[in-house]
C-alpha cells in the first residue's frame, strides 16, 4: 500500500483544497496519516503504513511517543496473524483430506460434515457451523486461492489494523457471510470456505485505502474480479461473499474512522455492535425456523 504523494490540485479547481499545514500558499489534497493534518508531498514521508508529516516525526522523536496508525496499531510490526489463519485452514484441509483418504474428495469426510455450514443443522442448534465452516475447503484449489488472497491482502490490512483488530475484522467477515448464507440461503445445502472472511478482507483494505487516500483502483479491480467469479462459477457461494464483504467493510470503517481522542471506545462500541447485530438477525432467523433438533448427521423438524 505504499503509494508515493501526488501533486497538489491546481487553483483551477470548482472546490479549493485545503492548504498544507506548514505551507499555507500550497493547496493539497493528502494528509497525514498520524494526525490528519493537510499537509504537501515536501512535508510527508513514507512510514511502515501510509505517510507522516515531518512535524509528527519530529514530535515523536522528542517525546518518544510510539507511532501508530490511523486504526491506533503500532507502526513497524510484523503480520503473525495471516500466516496463524493460513496455518490453521491447511491443517483443518489435511485433516479432512486424511480422513477421506483423498486430497480432491475431501468434502466426504466426518469431520467436514459434521463441521461444514449446514443452515438446517445451525438451526437444530449446532451454531458452531458458523464459525468452523469458515476453516474448511472444498478440494485444494479452493483451498489455495483462498490462501493466496488472504496471504496477498491480509498482511497489509494487519499491518494497518494491528492483530488484535484484525482478528476481530476477520471474525466478523467471517461470521457475517455465514449468517448471509444462514438467513438467506437454501437449507439443506452445505457450504464451507474462508472465502466469506476474505471478501471482508477486500472491503476492509478498501476502506483503509480510502482512508489513507492512496489509489482505489487495484483494489477495486480485485473485488470486481473476485465477484464475477463467484457469480460465473458454479457452486460458490455469493451470498456468504457479499455477507463477508458488507461486514467487514464496515468493521474496518469502524476502526479508521474512530476520532483519535476517543478511539478505543469508539472502536470497541462500534465492533460489539456489529457482533450483536449479527447475533439478533441469526436469533431471529432461528426463531422463524421453528423447534428442530439435530442428531449425529440427521435432523429433524418437531413442529
Amino acid at each position: 500500500m505504499s503509494i508515493p504523494p501526488g501533486q497538489p490540485a491546481g487553483p483551477d479547481q470548482a472546490s479549493p483544497q485545503p492548504a498544507c499545514a506548514r505551507h499555507p500558499d500550497r493547496p493539497t489534497g493528502l494528509r497525514c496519516t498520524r494526525c490528519d493534518r493537510p499537509a504537501c508531498p515536501d512535508c510527508l514521508r513514507e512510514a511502515s503504513v501510509g505517510y507522516h508529516c515531518v512535524d509528527c516525526l519530529a514530535q515523536s522523536g522528542r517525546a518518544g511517543r510510539e507511532a501508530v496508525t490511523v486504526a491506533g496499531a503500532r507502526l513497524g510490526g510484523k503480520p503473525i496473524v495471516v500466516p496463524v489463519l493460513i496455518a490453521l485452514n491447511v491443517l483443518a484441509y489435511a485433516a479432512t483430506a486424511i480422513q477421506a483418504g483423498s486430497f480432491l474428495d475431501n468434502a466426504r469426510s466426518a469431520l467436514f460434515a459434521q463441521f461444514s455450514l449446514f443452515p438446517v443443522g445451525v438451526a437444530g442448534g449446532q451454531w458452531i457451523r458458523l464459525l468452523s465452516s469458515g476453516f474448511l475447503h472444498i478440494g485444494m484449489i479452493h483451498l489455495l486461492m483462498n490462501m493466496v488472497a488472504l496471504w496477498v491482502i491480509g498482511r497489509d490490512l494487519e499491518l494497518v489494523l494491528g492483530r488484535l483488530r484484525f482478528i476481530a475484522v476477520y471474525l466478523l467477515a467471517l461470521l457475517g457471510g455465514s449468517a448471509s448464507v444462514f438467513l438467506f440461503g437454501a437449507l439443506d445445502t452445505p457450504v464451507a470456505g474462508a472465502s466469506g472472511a476474505v471478501y471482508g478482507l477486500m472491503g476492509g483494505i478498501a476502506v483503509a485505502a480510502l482512508r489513507l487516500k492512496v489509489s482505489l483502483r487495484p483494489v477495486l479491480v480485485v473485488i470486481a474480479l473476485n465477484i464475477v467469479l463467484s457469480v460465473s462459477i458454479p457452486g460458490i457461494s455469493l451470498l456468504g461473499h457479499l455477507g463477508g464483504l458488507v461486514f467487514g467493510a464496515a468493521a474496518t470503517a469502524a476502526l479508521v474512522y474512530a476520532p483519535r481522542e476517543r478511539r478505543n471506545l469508539v472502536q470497541g462500541s462500534a465492533l460489539a455492535g456489529l457482533l450483536v447485530l449479527l447475533l439478533v438477525a441469526l436469533v431471529v432467523r432461528d426463531v422463524q425456523l421453528g423447534p428442530i433438533t439435530c442428531i449425529g448427521g440427521s435432523c429433524y423438524y418437531l413442529g
